[in-house]
């Protein structure tokens, strides 16, 4: 059974994706994708804020700071990539 920090930070990483499918719109496809992206980001965050003991915003082990980092710039990414680019 996962720990209340790993359940905290699945549940924050899952409102910013859900939040940014909100902002940005699309079918039920990107908002998987945006799901699973925050979920990559966030993780990502998470694990190169403990490497590099970055402690600004910490919840008990959770680095919130550089986690959220992650998820947006996941987000922003995954976003970019499937965007429908339309030319003049």
């Amino acid at each position: 059974m996962p720990g209340p920090t790993a359940t905290f930070g699945f549940i924050l990483a899952t409102l910013y994706g859900a939040g940014f499918h909100f902002v940005v719109g699309g079918d039920i496809r990107r908002l998987a994708l945006f799901l699973l992206s925050a979920w990559l980001g966030f993780s990502l965050g998470q694990t190169l804020g403990t490497l590099f003991m970055i402690n600004i915003l910490n919840i008990g082990t959770l680095r919130v700071v550089t986690a959220t980092v992650g998820a947006l710039i996941a987000l922003m990414a995954a976003h970019l990539l499937t965007a429908n680019h339309k030319r003049k």
